[in-house]
């Protein structure tokens, strides 16, 4: 029991909804648009001092909640009835702990409420531990922005002993025995993070991909982005079940990102490749890889790292190991990263790199990132198209963990219109100019987005 403990007062929560302004595809899905969660969170310490959270993420049903049965309108109905039960759980919540610990508290029975949604609505199959994941992220985030304006600090600041009850062994096992969190986070950020652009891959590389022009202002071809924002990191969407195609898609994305940065005098950049799990077997990626680097030796050897190759039930697909294709280049995991299992059966597995996410909650990506730097494993943080205070919030992340390569920031080109109220405060979030994103003012009380 800690004097700066504190308790739920009250939750609020409401929704946003976005169009995006041109389609993003990812695991075979054209998506264009978004419902944004927003979370109010009351909260007091054990003097009586109050304060209020604010957490906001994309539900990101698509990818939380993949299906091949259920519709787009289904998945998003059960995420928002897990939402209903998250923010009824947490109300009733009355103990006084640190954000983590009230979490960590909260999780199972968060999880445990998928069934009765799953029976309530009629399912006809189960909701993924990423949705419960997702849906609550935002009540998480809320509660430690919440933790950090009681107490008139970064929350960055609060994870030492000063503020935490235990220590990380209490979480991820005996190894973490006497390990405190402060020591995986910094408590300053980073002042720039180099931005990772995605390519989607129904995104026109050049003018002749261009049906129509939208005509809005903003870019329209790879060229364009890259002058625009002096990017020097891309990552590419892969569809993971045409070889040909994903090989030439690298190809040509390395094409015009030469000739563009040619024209710029710059000749150090960057890919991640994303195949959102679709590719059917390691061997897929390891002919891939072949292939790229025996039609553009040079763009091969821009590659920084690979993402989620294969599916996300590493149990179910033990044989889909990545031993072979880390000694090529690091190998992500993102959907599969869900709790300490699953990291630790991943590197079992070959994968040697992890991806933190705002969206899974600062509890879990704080404590994954903990395991991650003590297994020695590559970092990145990506996000879900997050725009306004869910993006302020996974900057905040990838600026506070030691060893991340880069940021994600995709909802500046598919969903602008959601950032609009958030770019006057933090334009150098908002606003890339030399392919970095300036993360130096993410120093305000609990998250940041005041």
């Amino acid at each position: 029991m800690k004097p700066t403990d504190i308790r739920i007062e009250e939750i609020a929560f409401s929704y946003e909804d976005f169009r995006y302004r041109t389609p993003i595809k990812f695991g075979g899905v054209a998506l264009d648009r978004c419902t944004l969660l927003n979370v109010d969170c009351a909260v007091s310490t054990r003097a009586g001092k109050r304060a209020k959270g604010f957490g906001s993420m994309p539900l990101g049903n698509v990818w939380a909640f993949p299906s091949k049965k259920l519709s787009y309108e289904q998945t998003l109905a059960a995420m928002k009835a897990m939402v209903e039960r998250i923010a009824s759980i947490a109300r009733s919540y009355k103990e006084f702990g640190h954000p983590i610990d009230i979490t960590w508290a909260l999780e199972p029975q968060y999880e445990q409420e998928s069934t009765a949604v799953e029976a309530a609505l009629q399912l006809s199959e189960k909701i993924p531990v990423l949705c419960t994941m997702v849906a609550a992220s935002p009540f998480d985030a809320a509660l430690h922005d919440a933790f950090g304006k009681v107490h008139g600090l970064n929350c960055y600041h609060t994870y030492g002993p000063y503020f935490t009850s235990h220590d990380l062994g209490h979480y991820l096992g005996a190894e973490f025995q006497g390990e405190t969190l402060d020591r995986y986070v910094h408590k300053q950020p980073q002042p720039r993070l180099p931005l990772y652009h995605l390519v989607g891959a129904l995104d026109p590389l050049e003018e002749k991909d261009i049906a129509k022009r939208l005509g809005d202002g903003l870019p329209e071809t790879l060229g364009e982005w890259i002058r625009q924002d002096g990017l020097t990191h891309l990552k590419i969407k892969l569809n993971g079940d045409n070889l040909d195609w994903d090989v030439q898609r690298v190809v040509g994305v390395d094409r015009v990102t030469g000739k563009t940065q040619e024209e710029r005098k710059v000749t150090r950049w960057y890919y991640s490749l994303d195949f959102n799990e679709k590719c059917p077997n390691v061997g897929y990626l390891l002919e891939f890889l072949k292939k790229v680097k025996e039609q553009t030796p040079a763009g091969f050897e821009r590659i920084q790292y690979i993402e989620q190759p294969t599916a996300r039930d590493l149990k179910a697909n033990r044989h889909n190991v990545m031993h072979e294709a880390s000694r090529i280049r690091p190998v992500v995991i993102d959907e599969s990263l869900i709790d300490l299992e699953s990291i630790q059966l991943a590197r079992e597995m070959g994968y040697t790199g992890a991806a933190l996410k705002a969206c899974k909650g600062q509890t879990q990506s704080l404590l994954l990132a903990a395991a991650a730097q003590e297994f020695g494993m590559f970092l990145c943080v990506q996000d879900l198209t997050c725009p306004g205070a869910s993006l302020i919030h996974s900057a905040g992340l990838a600026a506070h963990v030691p060893g991340v390569a880069a940021i994600e920031s995709n909802a500046r080109q598919y969903c602008p219109a959601a950032n609009v109220r958030w770019a006057k405060r933090f334009p150098g979030i908002f606003r890339i100019s030399d392919g970095t994103m300036a993360t130096e003012a993410l120093t305000g009380p609990g998250l940041g987005a005041v």
